[in-house]
């Protein structure tokens, strides 16, 4: 299997940022994108083929995960708070 590239990495990102940021709540849509940008930073030094292509997979995971919890958190919203 080749390499990840960079193109895929940023792709990810944005895509776990743009979904972050649909959630409904803003505790969890703060939290969530908080996250994503802590994890990124974390590994930006990774580079191993082999370990980037684990954190790409953890991250398509954790990608589908925040998608189902949009959708969760769409059909089920709770009051607004006073931040919001």
């Amino acid at each position: 299997m080749a390499a990840p590239s960079t193109s895929q990495v940023i792709s990810l990102y944005r895509m776990l940022l743009r979904e972050s940021y649909n959630f409904p709540s803003y505790n969890y849509r703060t939290y969530a994108v908080r996250r994503v940008r802590d994890a990124f930073r974390l590994h930006k030094h990774v580079d191993d083929p082999k370990k980037v292509e684990s954190l790409l997979l953890e991250g398509r995971q954790s990608l589908a995960l925040i998608q189902r919890q949009v959708l969760v958190g769409a059909m089920f919203q709770a009051p607004k708070t006073v931040v919001e």
